[in-house]
């Protein structure tokens, strides 16, 4: 596991005091990219500072985005942390011991390989079915059933540890690419997919969201990402011609 491609993203957080325990339970792991849906002056650095200690220069490191999916648009893949299931909520949540075994395959390969970002909504109302379309898997962390709503810090914890107990065992030996790279492919199969008549304007953005997410969790080589392309070029060619 390359820890160094770890991307912890908070959306919208409200309370200063758990950003500062996230840059411990961060610092605990060696994992030290945080990212923020929100603005910087928002945001009481000072109370950040005291629960943060020594870990303070996260939160000073952290660079701030406007949604979640410009900040993890450099990202191979995104996983929501929720407990709630739904048909917009991605279906099949992964344990946290599932999704660090995917995140080890891909931050591991060769050149730098891919980074991969880890996004806990709100405190209060989590990730909503909005911001859970914006990443493309999800993750839960089992508890409770009469309690089970966890506190922002103590699933960063939980989420970080787990990520930073999963050993190394293969490499990918090549660099996926990420999200800015895959909506090139997406859009290539869905417009192709369009051409085709294969549905209609109304289905267009489930089917480009089921795509996205689907080969995301490919983690695609660039190779394999224009091998696609042209597969579906094709494809809508010789459609045309019949």
């Amino acid at each position: 596991m390359n820890l160094d491609n770890i991307v912890i993203v908070l959306d919208r957080p409200e309370e200063p005091r758990n950003i500062g325990a996230a840059c411990r339970a961060m610092a605990n792991s060696n994992i030290r990219t945080m990212r923020i849906v929100g603005k910087r002056e928002d945001i009481d650095v000072e109370k950040v500072h005291v629960l943060a200690i020594h870990a303070a220069y996260i939160f000073d490191n952290a660079e701030f985005y406007d949604s979640i999916t410009d900040a993890v648009a450099d990202c191979v893949m995104a996983a929501g942390t929720t407990r709630r299931k739904g048909k917009k909520r991605k279906g099949k949540l992964l344990l946290p011991e599932e999704f660090a075994m995917q995140a080890s395959r891909i931050t591991s390969g060769k050149k730098g390989s891919g980074k991969v970002a880890v996004v806990f909504g709100n405190e209060r109302t989590g990730l909503d079915d909005n911001e859970i379309l914006e990443c493309n898997m999800g993750v839960t962390i089992p508890s409770s059933e009469e309690f089970g709503s966890l506190n922002l810090s103590h699933a960063v914890q939980i989420m970080c540890y787990t990520l930073f107990r999963t050993s190394d065992k293969k490499m990918m030996g090549y660099t996926p690419v990420d999200s800015r790279r895959l909506k090139k492919t997406v859009d290539c199969i869905s417009g192709n997919l369009k051409k085709m008549g294969f549905f209609k304007v109304a289905g267009q953005g489930d089917m480009e969201r089921f795509w996205r997410d689907i080969l995301s969790r490919a983690a695609l080589s660039e190779g394999e990402a224009q091998y696609l392309e042209k597969v579906f070029d094709k494809t809508a060619g010789l459609s045309g011609k019949s």
